[in-house]
């Protein structure tokens, strides 16, 4: 377990944001630009299941006039059935009709339930897609510079860490800049040249957007 010390000192070394105005400004404006993205999209998602769920008016509407009538018809058939002698043979057509006018109610009931998963497989498919674009192509680069950045402004710190942002210069940037720097800005590291590694961690820091 990380001592309180040990969590703040954490804390303050993760990096969200650059340090340098411009590169900061522009993480901001892609991380509204992406919240936007996905905002817009969970409306859209919302507006395909509302529009689709209007198909299942119909089948409200159908299960609703086949409840009422097969009701009306098994009520009809119930005090026909009182009558003396002949009461269950004239309450048999009633009771079927009344049978197949459940069967009408059912059949509009299974049209609803057949649009509402239409309608919320669509809506998941459409914000599945949207979503799986910034959790694959956004959110790891992300998370990527956000690792670098703060295990950078850890290291320049020390003396060591220096070094290693001079030796990781070495590695990575353009060689324009490394010569830009000195033309033997090898040898220079290799000899422990103080400006030489200092210039270099500067160079790396500044491509990550650190100062």
């Amino acid at each position: 377990m990380l001592r309180p010390a040990a969590l703040r000192d954490t804390v303050l070394h993760v990096k969200l944001y650059a340090e340098k105005p411009g590169k900061a400004l522009r993480q901001l404006i892609t991380d509204l630009l992406v919240v936007l993205w996905i905002y817009l999209w969970i409306k859209a998602a919302m507006g395909v299941y509302d529009g689709l769920e209007k198909l299942a008016v119909p089948g409200e509407k159908l299960e609703g006039a086949g409840n009422g009538l097969a009701q009306q018809l098994r009520d009809a058939g119930g005090k026909v059935k009182r009558v003396p002698i002949a009461g269950d043979d004239l309450a048999g057509p009633f009771n079927k009709a009344g049978d197949a006018a459940a069967g009408v109610a059912e059949a509009g009931r299974q049209q609803q339930e057949i649009v509402h998963n239409i309608a919320l497989a669509m809506s998941i498919g459409l914000l599945a897609l949207t979503l799986s674009v910034v959790l694959l192509f956004w959110l790891p680069r992300r998370l990527r510079w956000i690792e670098r950045a703060s295990a950078a402004a850890k290291m320049r710190g020390s003396a060591a860490g220096k070094d290693l942002l001079a030796l990781r210069a070495l590695a990575t940037q353009p060689l324009t800049k490394l010569a830009a720097i000195d033309p033997d800005i090898a040898a220079a590291w290799r000899r422990g040249d103080a400006d030489a590694v200092d210039r270099l961690a500067r160079l790396e820091l500044a491509a990550e957007g650190l100062k």
